[in-house]
């Protein structure tokens, strides 16, 4: 896989690429709602929705949930430190 330079905005890469980004971070993609895609860590999972102007997050956590939105102008390092952080 040859991403972009890790600075680059997100709009800038090519949704096979953000597929196969998301895959090594531990994603699996919903097998009906192909935007969606979820990943379970120890500690919470999270609900990733690959939206028209927005990449959105939806953390559950035990007794609390919490919604993020990354617009696709922020660059890739900057969205997968916040993502993958977790709530």
């Amino acid at each position: 896989m040859n991403l972009p330079a890790p600075d680059t905005p997100l709009y800038n890469h090519p949704l096979p690429l953000i597929e196969a980004w998301l895959r090594e971070h531990g994603c699996v993609q919903h097998r009906e709602q192909l935007h969606c895609w979820q990943l379970k860590t120890p500690q919470w999972q999270a609900w990733i929705s690959l939206d028209i102007e927005e990449l959105t997050v939806l953390y559950e956590a035990p007794g609390h949930q919490v919604k993020r939105a990354f617009k696709y102008s922020l660059s890739r390092e900057d969205v997968e430190s916040a993502v993958f952080a977790g709530p």
